[in-house]
């Protein structure tokens, strides 16, 4: 038997966790199940993808940059429409760095706090 059974949220430090968790809610369509100004978390319920997010607020939060610096964490997501995706998230407040690794096989896109996170298509990820 395992110690750890099953990831059940994946914390982002970060300035704003309301904020945040709005354009997460916005980009994944997952319930807010709390936020206040210190603490927010998304449940990502019976949509099967697994862990759900939550956000802290750390004072004096420095934002992760993309692609020298110090990194934190990012967040991978598979999307069926891998153009659409990029077009709805950067309508959303999501930016577009101009480094993209991975020769076109995923894109790097950085949340309105400069987080970065990668989108893959379904059929790459499968």
């Amino acid at each position: 038997m395992s110690v750890l059974a099953q990831l059940t949220t994946v914390v982002v430090d970060c300035a704003d966790p309301a904020a945040l968790a709005a354009f997460y809610q916005k980009a994944t369509g997952w319930e807010l199940s709390y936020s206040d100004e210190d603490f927010a978390s998304l449940d990502a319920g019976g949509t099967g993808a697994g862990a759900g997010l939550a956000f802290v607020r750390v004072e004096g939060h420095q934002a992760q940059t993309w692609p020298e610096g110090i990194k934190h964490l990012h967040l991978d997501f598979t999307v069926s429409d891998l153009a659409g995706a990029v077009e709805e998230l950067l309508a959303l407040g999501a930016s577009r760095p101009d480094f993209q690794p991975g020769e076109g096989q995923w894109v790097v896109l950085t949340d309105p706090q400069g987080n970065p996170f990668c989108l893959i298509p379904a059929t790459a990820a499968n």
